[in-house]
């Protein structure tokens, strides 16, 4: 009799599938797009960028101590380049936070666990299905920073020439596609926050700190950098991809901390998306109190992430030439006359001057770090350099002085020191209006790995 009464109920049970991840994607993110928070950061990431680019480039005070701050003047790809940088410091984290850090804590505070199981039957779909939901909502607030930024500078400045990160003209096709490339990088430290976003709404339930987890990575990675690391410690960092894009933007691309910081920002999406996926299947949904702890994150969330910094910072050590801080004398000088050799170029062509080549003005920069009792080492402001270069036709030997204020990531600000007549005029009169003197102060970038030498 009951094993007549059972077979039923067994055949059912059996008949009984998950719903579709497809169906469960729409549902998880049909949730997340009806959330008025979620519709305003659309709203924001789609319209603000352009907006503040379209005023800011009409204004006479640049944000000069952001990378290509001082150019958004001359043209409307370097205001797009600064929502880009602005993104990679505080918007980016910040939206993985809002999207990622609270899309399964909701279901806590909400209550709606046993429901929405019941109505998926499966764990693994539901977490599958919020992650995509959430990926997805950052991809569209991501695109939206980029194509706002770019339309409004566009507008705003127009469509001429960028002077690189050392001074090399860049433009048309080539320019767009490094623009592109900039922001497709950039995703890879994005999912890594994500990731942890995900680990902390995971672990910490309806707890308000699951909610700000990548913030708060975000800000101790911050002040991490301002420490005085070691290169591979530094380039080990997921947030390294958030500034090693602006090596795209010169003559000859140097990809090796593009490419680092980006497998390493994978390896910590991957790595927080496997941890939070665990803890979620281990969940105990019978249980209404069990909604996470600051134990399990510190024990289960924490320490693989641990792990896998020391393992990062091996690897790169081992993997790479990356020794010291990156920064020295050669690497500067280098990198400073380059950029110097361009620059002179383009102010010759901006104020009608005949145009002479890098190869014969041989500019070369020698360059000292805080006096004869200081090696010449490592990032700091206490950098002076020398340019020299040589005119055709001319005998006597041009020289300018400049001060530089060089960043543990190898950006630098060269800050002209005379002589006045080559930099010492913010501005002057190109021929499509007014323009910034690109030898009055300008950014450059050291190649901290640079390639290996050919014997």
């Amino acid at each position: 009799m009951s094993a007549v009464a059972t077979a039923p109920a067994v055949r059912a049970a059996s008949a009984v599938r998950p719903a579709p991840l497809v169906r469960t994607y729409r549902f998880e993110l049909l949730k997340l797009v009806t959330q008025w928070r979620v519709r305003l950061l659309l709203l924001a990431c789609w319209l603000a960028p352009g907006a503040f680019v379209g005023i800011v480039s009409r204004q006479s005070a640049l944000p000069a101590d952001t990378v290509f701050g001082r150019l958004m003047h001359a043209t409307g790809w370097s205001g797009a380049l600064v929502v880009l940088a602005f993104a990679c410091l505080w918007a980016l984290p910040l939206l993985t936070a809002l999207v990622a850090g609270d899309v399964f804590a909701v279901e806590d505070r909400l209550g709606t666990w046993r429901h929405l199981l019941v109505a998926v039957r499966s764990p693994r779909r539901v977490f599958a299905g919020k992650a995509l939901a959430s990926a997805t909502v950052i991809g569209l607030l991501v695109l939206g920073l980029a194509a706002s930024g770019l339309v409004g500078g566009l507008l705003a400045a127009g469509n001429r020439p960028l002077a690189g990160l050392d001074g090399y003209p860049l433009a048309g096709a080539g320019l767009a596609g490094r623009y592109v490339l900039a922001w497709l990088c950039v995703l890879a430290p994005t999912a890594a926050f994500a990731a942890v976003g995900l680990l902390g709404s995971v672990a910490l339930g309806r707890s308000p700190m699951g909610l700000v987890t990548p913030a708060v990575l975000a800000v101790a990675l911050a002040v991490v950098q301002l420490l005085p690391l070691p290169l591979a410690v530094r380039l080990a960092l997921p947030s390294q991809g958030f500034t090693a894009w602006r090596g795209l933007f010169v003559e000859h691309v140097a990809p090796g901390p593009l490419v680092v910081g980006v497998l390493v920002a994978l390896a910590w999406a991957v790595v927080a998306t496997a941890v939070a996926y665990r803890l979620f299947l281990r969940r105990d949904f019978t249980n209404p109190a069990d909604d996470g702890s600051g134990r399990r994150l510190v024990l289960t969330g924490l320490l693989p992430l641990a792990a896998l910094a020391a393992v990062s910072v091996l690897v790169v050590s081992v993997a790479t030439p990356a020794t010291g801080s990156g920064v020295d004398r050669a690497r500067l000088e280098t990198s400073l006359a380059t950029t110097y050799g361009h620059l002179y170029r383009l102010q010759s062509q901006e104020l009608g001057r005949p145009d002479v080549t890098e190869a014969q003005l041989q500019s070369s920069a020698a360059c000292d770090k805080g006096g004869s009792l200081v090696e010449d080492e490592g990032p700091g402001n206490d950098w002076r350099c020398v340019v020299s270069w040589h005119l055709p036709g001319a005998r006597a030997v041009g020289s300018a002085v400049y001060q530089l204020d060089v960043a543990a990531d190898g950006r630098y600000v060269a800050d002209g020191d005379g002589p006045q007549d080559v930099n010492g005029f913010f501005l002057l009169r190109a021929r499509y209006g007014t323009a910034p003197n690109p030898l009055w102060q300008f950014d450059g970038l050291v190649d901290l790995l640079p390639p290996p030498r050919k014997d």
